[in-house]
């Protein structure tokens, strides 16, 4: 089978999946192209209010492909697809399985919320073959994780277990392999179901915050929103109606 991303809609949720099962879906220079594209045509879909990211079978991805890790790592293109995935502005959800190492491991840290199953082992090789690892990927870790535990995942280069890995940082949730996938459906389901508006908001706003960014003109811009789209109004009125809100706002 050739390595491919394929992306599916399935009512509110898009589902990018890594297909490269020969190689416990490592992604290519073509897949990191190509994500970014996949990743804005459903930031476009209207329809879309969560977007997950998992690998094909009982694996999420070992990382990139080496075959070519020259070219790769000349290209940018790692950096590209992490910063697509990290600043959709849509919900995003990894659902982890198996292998999450090196480029898989940077894909799932860009993503806003990681859903292991049991069996779901992280690593961050680049020790292993002597590749520096750019500013924008170790800040993203390093926020993620905190210092101490980024050092100990980069000097190490040690494959972390699901469980170390949830108190570490590295996931939101560890649930067993049978239940993953009801998991995910749920939580993607109860995200498509709260006000988008305040979703897109958290979310730039979070991350300025995380990153030590002052945008003040973000937050009025946000506040304005809110006011002019009715949706704390629809908020509000649900409530005391004691009735599911409709939300209507989209990005």
């Amino acid at each position: 089978m050739d390595p491919v991303l394929r992306l599916d809609v399935d009512g509110h949720t898009a589902t990018i999946t890594i297909v490269n099962p020969d190689h416990r879906n490592a992604m290519t220079i073509a897949m990191w192209r190509e994500l970014p594209i996949l990743l804005s045509a459903a930031a476009r879909d209207e329809r879309v209010r969560v977007l997950v990211l998992t690998g094909a079978g009982d694996t999420f991805s070992a990382g990139a492909d080496l075959l070519n890790v020259d070219q790769l790592l000349q290209s940018g293109d790692t950096v590209a697809a992490e910063e697509a995935l990290a600043t959709l502005p849509k919900p995003t959800i990894a659902r982890i399985r198996g292998h999450c190492v090196g480029g898989g491991c940077q894909l799932a840290v860009a993503c806003d919320l990681r859903i292991a199953a049991e069996d779901a082992r992280f690593g961050v090789p680049p020790a292993r073959l002597g590749i520096v690892y750019t500013v924008e990927t170790t800040r993203r870790l390093v926020a993620l994780v905190g210092p101490a535990t980024a050092k100990f995942l980069l000097y190490t280069a040690d494959l972390v277990d699901a469980p170390r890995a949830s108190p570490a940082g590295l996931t939101d949730e560890v649930v067993p392999v049978d239940e993953l996938d009801t998991r995910v459906k749920v939580l993607a389901d109860t995200i498509a179901s709260r006000s988008a508006l305040t979703i897109a908001a958290a979310k730039e706003i979070v991350d300025l915050a995380a990153s030590g960014v002052e945008a003040p003109e973000r937050a009025a811009y946000w506040l304005s929103e809110m006011r002019r789209s009715g949706e704390a109004a629809e908020g509000v009125a649900a409530f005391v109606e004691r009735r599911p809100p409709r939300f209507e706002w989209v990005p």
